[in-house]
C-alpha cells in the first residue's frame, strides 16, 4: 500500500482509506475498529466466501433477480480474485471482529463490487448486486461449513489415509518381531510389532469413520436463510440453485436445507463443534502414537532403545551427537493446539443468541487451523518418522529374554504363587526367567522353551 488516500461514504458517513485499496468504507471501519491480533480470516474461508458470491450471482441471474451484465461482471471479478496470488491483501479484517462476520462479508462484497465495476457497463453495488438475496447471517456460516468441509476432504482425509496405509505396511513388515509389552510403563507380556501398529491403525480408522459422519452433516448449509432464517428478500429457489452451483464448482456435495434446519445452522455452530470433537479425538490418537514412538526410541543407552527414528537434525546446542525425536514433539504440540482450539470452539458454540451465533469468525479460524495443522502433522509423522524407523533387534531380544513377566505363561501349570516367586527371584538375580524356572520347577528345559516362547505368547490362549 502507498501513502495516498481516498474518501468513501456509507450510511454512517465518510471514511478515509488507502487510495489503491479494493475495499470500501465498511471494510475500512472494521480495520480501524478491530486492531486486535493482526491475524486475518483464513484463506480457505475467504475462498469459500468468494465461491458463494459467485454462485449467488449465477443463481440470481438464472432466477431473473440480477441483470446478466452485472452477474457476469461479478463472476469475472471473483474468478480474477481467486486467481490472485496475493488474494489475502484484499481482505485485511481481523479475526476478532463482529461476531456475525458481517465485516468479512462486506469486505468481500466491496472488493468484488470494486473489481467488477472496473469492467462493467454500469456500477456494481456491494449490497444491491453482490449481496443480493443474502445476509452475513446465512453467508458466513455457509462459508465456514464449506471451507472446513473442503479442507477436511482434500487435505485432512488424504493425509490420514496415507498415514494409515504406512502404519499398515510397516506392521506387515515387522510382524515377525516380538517385543516386551508394557502396562503402566512396566514390563508386561510380549506383543508383536504388527500388534502395536495395528492398535494405532485401529484408532485412526475409528476416528476416520466418525470424521466422515461429521463431514456429511457439515455440508448442509443455511444459504437462503438471509437475516434470521426465514429467507426474506431472496428467491425461494435461490438456495437450491446456489448449492448446486457450489457443488459443481467445489468438488464436494453441498446441500440446502429446509427452513427449520436453517434456524439451527444460523443460531448455532453445532456441526462445527461436533467436527472439532473428532479433531480432538484424532489429536488424542496422534499424541498416543507420538509418545509410543518417543518411548521406544528413548536412549540410545539409558532408555528403551527398541527403535531408531530417522535422524533429522542436531538435538542440542551444547551436547554434541545428541539427536532428539523432533517430529514426535512437533506432532504432540500440534495435538495440544488442536485441543485448545476445541475448547475455544466449544465456548464459542455456546454463544448462539436466539437466531444468530455471535462468535463465528473465531470458530472459522480455530477449526480451519486445527484441520490444516493436523493434516500437515500427519504428513510429517508419516514420512519422517513411521515410514523410516528401524528396529534395534539386539536390545529387543535381550529385554525379552530377561523379562520375568513371561512367567505368567506358567500360571496354569504351577499356579500364580509359585510363578510370582520365580519372577521375584529372576528380578533379584537378573537371570533369564527360563533359567530360574528350570531350577525352581520340575519342568524340562525343552518344555519351558516352548511355554515361554515370546512369539507364541503373543497369540493368546492357554
Amino acid at each position: 500500500m502507498n501513502t495516498d488516500v481516498r474518501t468513501e461514504s456509507d450510511s454512517m458517513g465518510s471514511v478515509t482509506l488507502p487510495a489503491d485499496a479494493l475495499w470500501g468504507a465498511q471494510t475500512q471501519r472494521a480495520v480501524d475498529n478491530f486492531p486486535v491480533s493482526g491475524k486475518r480470516m483464513p484463506r480457505p474461508f475467504i475462498e469459500a466466501l468468494l465461491e458463494i458470491k459467485r454462485a449467488a450471482a449465477i443463481s440470481n441471474q438464472a432466477l431473473d433477480c440480477l441483470p446478466g451484465d452485472k452477474a457476469d461482471a461479478i463472476v469475472s471479478a471473483v474468478d480474477a480474485l481467486l486467481g490472485d496470488a496475493e488474494l489475502m491483501r484484499h481482505f485485511p479484517v481481523d479475526v476478532f471482529q463482529t461476531g456475525s462476520g458481517t465485516s468479512s462479508n462486506m469486505n468481500a462484497n466491496e472488493v468484488i463490487a470494486h473489481r467488477a465495476s472496473e469492467h462493467a457497463e454500469s456500477a456494481i453495488h456491494p449490497n444491491d448486486h453482490v449481496n443480493f438475496g443474502q445476509s452475513s447471517n446465512d453467508v458466513v456460516p455457509s462459508a465456514i461449513s464449506l471451507s472446513i468441509a473442503r479442507t477436511v476432504q482434500f487435505a485432512l482425509l488424504p493425509a490420514l489415509n496415507a498415514l494409515r496405509e504406512t502404519i499398515s505396511r510397516r506392521g506387515e513388515e515387522l510382524a515377525s518381531v516380538s517385543k516386551t509389552g508394557r502396562t503402566h510403563l512396566m514390563d508386561a507380556m510380549p506383543v508383536r510389532f504388527d500388534q502395536v501398529l495395528g492398535g494405532w491403525h485401529a484408532q485412526l480408522t475409528a476416528v476416520q469413520a466418525r470424521l466422515g459422519q461429521s463431514l456429511s452433516r457439515l455440508t448442509e448449509i443455511p444459504l437462503g436463510g438471509t437475516a434470521v432464517g426465514t429467507g426474506i428478500n431472496t428467491h425461494p429457489y435461490f438456495a437450491a440453485r446456489a448449492t448446486a452451483e457450489l457443488s459443481e464448482r467445489c468438488g464436494i456435495e453441498v446441500r440446502s436445507v429446509e427452513t427449520a434446519r436453517r434456524f439451527s445452522l444460523m443460531g448455532s455452530v453445532d456441526e462445527v463443534v461436533s467436527l472439532s470433537g473428532e479433531l480432538r479425538s484424532l489429536s488424542v490418537s496422534l499424541m498416543k502414537i507420538s509418545n509410543d514412538l518417543r518411548w521406544m526410541n528413548s536412549g540410545p543407552l539409558a532408555g528403551l532403545g527398541e527403535i531408531r527414528l530417522p535422524e533429522l537434525q542436531p538435538g542440542s546446542s551444547i551436547m554434541p551427537g545428541k539427536v532428539n525425536p523432533v517430529i514426535c514433539e512437533s506432532v504432540a504440540m500440534v495435538c495440544a493446539r488442536v485441543m485448545g482450539n476445541d475448547a475455544t470452539i466449544g465456548i464459542a458454540g455456546q454463544s448462539g443468541s436466539f437466531e444468530l451465533n455471535v462468535m463465528m469468525p473465531v470458530v472459522a479460524d480455530s477449526a480451519l487451523e486445527s484441520v490444516e495443522i493436523l493434516a500437515n502433522a500427519m504428513d510429517i509423522l508419516n514420512g519422517k518418522a513411521i515410514a523410516g524407523f528401524e528396529l534395534i533387534e539386539e536390545n529387543i531380544q535381550e529385554s525379552l529374554a530377561r523379562n520375568p513377566i513371561l512367567v505368567t505363561a506358567l500360571n496354569p501349570i504351577i499356579g500364580y504363587a509359585a510363578a510370582a516367586a520365580i519372577a521375584k527371584k529372576a528380578y533379584a538375580s537378573g537371570q533369564p526367567i527360563i533359567d530360574v524356572a528350570e531350577a525352581e520347577t520340575e519342568l524340562e528345559r525343552e518344555q519351558l522353551t516352548e511355554l515361554l516362547d515370546p512369539r507364541k505368547l503373543t497369540e493368546g490362549g492357554l
